[in-house]
């Protein structure tokens, strides 16, 4: 019998998905020393990782597992993550974020309150050079859903390699500010590893013209005196920011009160438990079969 230990404020949701499911050799435990896997939200589970002293395998309930692999931490078990369900939620963010930006709906909002009538030039996204950084599965269906609607997508990973015909070309990452300068929107959607680390800094961002600059993946990608500086300069235009170096972002934070930077509270794409619960059941047969699991996390490359 296989014990599972679930850790995350969805809690008793998780519960009864577990309970439903009815998975076979499988058994519910609060007691961390008895638990062999975990179901867990990675910030909840970082502090606690001691305590199961039988650990096989953490299924993450997000695609984001950097709390978990994290200098000084175990790695004595096998962690997989969740894929597969975000490119259409994060596509959303992004694409419903450029439209507002683009048609200026905020500004005529404001103007109804007022009773004012007044138009504002506009631009079509068609034509324009959207860059993203991070070509995985949520990276292509951006670049699918935005190059349905006339834009050319260039994409930036570690080898250079395109995964799909959505790019028009992918540039590795040590090329990177020789793609910058042909952007029009950047969109990082980057992992959280030593390679990223403040890739988006003061001089790479400099390569930049007046562009609109999303952050969905990591907050560790941006270095945010480098964004000021970028903002300041004129290379960006507006951010978009949902992930941040620290979360919640301090009250005293510049980024809030900046007229040029939207912030919002890391919500681009939720992870919902009945997707996830999918994931999990998939993997957990796998697991009892004694077959690879799906989604596994190479803690050196940290993705």
């Amino acid at each position: 019998m296989h014990q599972l230990c679930i850790i995350s404020r969805r809690y008793e949701l998780y519960r009864q998905l577990i309970e439903n499911a009815a998975l076979p050799e499988l058994a519910l435990t609060d007691n961390p020393a008895e638990a062999t896997l975990v179901l867990a939200d990675p910030p909840l589970l970082t502090g606690r990782l001691e305590e199961f002293s039988n650990l096989h395998w953490v299924q993450s309930t997000y695609a984001g597992i950097d709390a978990l692999i994290r200098p000084g931490l175990r790695k004595d078990y096998t962690l997989t993550n969740i894929r597969g369900l975000f490119g259409q939620l994060i596509s959303e963010y992004v694409l419903g974020l450029l439209f507002s930006h683009q048609r200026h709906f905020a500004r005529y909002h404001e103007q109804q309150q007022q009773g004012i009538w007044r138009q504002h030039h506009y631009n079509s996204l068609a034509g324009k050079t959207m860059v993203i950084l991070g070509t995985g599965t949520i990276g292509q269906h951006l670049a699918q859903s935005a190059r349905a609607l006339g834009m050319t997508i260039y994409g930036v990973n570690r080898s250079g390699e395109t995964p799909n015909n959505s790019f028009a070309r992918v540039f590795p990452i040590e090329q990177l500010t020789g793609v910058l300068p042909q952007a029009d929107i950047v969109v990082s959607i980057l992992p959280a590893t030593e390679l990223s680390n403040d890739v988006l800094n003061a001089e790479s961002l400099s390569h930049c013209r007046d562009v609109l600059l999303f952050n969905v993946g990591r907050g560790n990608a941006v270095c945010e005196p480098g964004l000021i500086q970028a903002l300041e300069s004129g290379a960006v235009a507006h951010a978009f920011l949902d992930v941040f170096k620290q979360e919640p972002l301090p009250a005293t934070h510049p980024f809030w009160q900046h007229p040029r930077i939207t912030v919002t509270p890391h919500i681009a794409a939720e992870s919902f438990p009945e997707q996830v619960m999918e994931i999990f059941k998939t993997n957990y047969l796998r697991y009892v079969e004694g077959k690879p699991l799906q989604f596994q996390i190479d803690f050196e490359r940290g993705y």
